[in-house]
């Protein structure tokens, strides 16, 4: 047990620097002292699974890290992580698949944490097709690579050095809990390091247009398209997947790319 102590002291201390919240308030809002936190970060308590419940929502740490903390503490996981095609989540999965319809026909697509896409319907099938014809779409399609890295879709993103820094800092802010996760973190790293991104975000870019959202403009058969979108997540969530996936939905941002789209879809 001792171990195991180490470890979910270790972790706690983690995520109490992550919120940058004292052993104090830690304590108060978890209904403790400051002394049991102590205590277990130091090894010389052995919190129960409920403290440890506790602990983690205190500290508003995601489900999938909290069965991590559960297992550093010796407790089997309370959070389920089931696919979106399981019997668990058919409800979610039905909710989905009507938001990915009535958006029709303008795109739409399903994410994980990791930005790689889950679902789409067929607006966002046809927008991925375009912009990267004559190449075949990867599975899987990852959105922060797609734009970012040198391909068919970057070269149709236009004035492509006020998207990345836009999107990348959108990709920490809309983590889960507001924290990358570490497969998401190394991959934004990556690329942040790539070396015309390092350029980029090292000078500062002349101000865009005054507007409330950053649109993303593309090139499609010689059209400009300029879409903004609206991310939706499940609402008081109790399995791992199901607080992870996002849907993400693209509205024209003016009449000129309404008409173009439905010209292209029609």
């Amino acid at each position: 047990m001792a171990t195991s102590v180490s470890e979910i002291g270790g972790l706690l201390r983690h995520w109490r620097a992550v919120r940058r919240t004292s052993q104090l308030k830690l304590a108060v809002n978890a209904g403790t002292t400051p002394r049991y936190v102590s205590f277990v970060e130091t090894g010389r308590a052995e919190p129960s699974r409920h403290m440890v419940l506790r602990l983690a929502s205190a500290l508003d740490v995601p489900l999938r890290e909290r069965n991590d903390l559960l297992l550093a503490a010796g407790y089997a996981p309370v959070y389920s992580a089931e696919t979106l095609d399981s019997p668990e989540l058919a409800c979610v999965e039905l909710a989905l698949a009507a938001m990915l319809h009535h958006h029709e026909p303008f795109p739409a697509v399903v994410m994980d944490r990791g930005w790689n896409v889950l679902r789409v319907n067929n607006g966002a099938e046809l927008l991925f097709g375009r912009l990267l014809a004559p190449e075949p779409v990867p599975d899987p399609a990852n959105v922060l690579r797609l734009i970012i890295e040198p391909g068919p879709v970057r070269d149709r993103v236009r004035i492509w050095e006020h998207v990345v820094p836009a999107l990348l800092e959108r990709a920490r802010r809309e983590a889960v809990g507001g924290v990358l996760d570490p497969h998401s973190d190394d991959l934004v790293r990556r690329l942040r390091e790539r070396p015309e991104v390092t350029k980029l975000l090292a000078t500062p870019q002349p101000g865009a247009a005054a507007s409330p959202v950053i649109d993303i403009e593309l090139d499609i058969a010689k059209t400009k398209l300029s879409f903004f979108s609206v991310v939706s997540t499940v609402g008081t969530p109790i399995d791992v997947n199901a607080q992870e996936i996002r849907l993400e939905a693209f509205f024209p941002s003016d009449n000129d790319t309404r008409a173009a789209w439905h010209h292209l879809t029609t």
